[in-house]
């Protein structure tokens, strides 16, 4: 999949968000975070958008990869935040719904190989088959190692969110898989 994306520029990759837990970042962010990195070192892509709201710890899932994106090197003004979203089908629905709003054209979703999978038949039918999908490859992040044991210091404080309430106590179960499947997407969001 890199091969098809080495040579191409997206205006826009979406990066799906992970729980901020024990402050600090656990091994599956840092992995996403990285891949944004050397996608936009690359060339490949000229922005970020981090996606996801605070859903099962209080801090704003989006915000906290921008702050580690920020502080391994990716310019902030070329990073952007979308905290609506609460489930994966939702973090790519949402961000091309807003990437669009604010002007990208070519976009495409940057996330591990399990995550793409099982989010390619959603995007393609219900966000756009324009999306391209760059899932990471794990031998090119392993190359990063030495940069990846760099744990930089953030300010968490920044992307806390106030009165928040775990998504398991809002929505049982079966309201949760529905989330999970795309069936709660709200397809007015970001078209005020």
């Amino acid at each position: 999949m890199l091969k098809k994306a080495e040579g191409q520029q997206y205006d826009l990759i979406i990066v799906p968000g992970v729980p901020f837990e024990n402050g600090t970042w656990s091994r599956i962010m840092k992995g996403r975070v990285y891949w944004a990195k050397y996608l936009y070192d690359r060339g490949i892509a000229k922005n970020v958008m981090f996606s996801g709201s605070a859903v099962y710890t209080p801090y704003y899932e989006a915000e906290i990869m921008g702050l580690y994106a920020a502080a391994i090197g990716i310019p902030s003004k070329n990073i952007f935040a979308e905290k609506k979203a609460e489930h994966s089908t939702e973090n790519v629905y949402y961000s091309y719904k807003l990437g669009k709003k604010m002007g990208f054209q070519r976009i495409a979703l940057a996330s591990d190989p399990f995550q793409s999978k099982l989010l390619r038949k959603f995007v393609r039918k219900r966000v756009s088959p324009e999306v391209a999908l760059i899932p990471i490859v794990f031998d090119t992040l392993k190359s990063m190692e030495p940069m990846m044991i760099n744990n930089p210091a953030i300010d968490s404080e920044k992307a806390f969110k106030k009165e928040f309430v775990p998504l398991p106590e809002r929505e049982s179960f079966w309201e949760r898989f529905r989330g999970t499947r795309g069936l709660k997407v709200d397809k007015k969001a970001y078209e005020e």
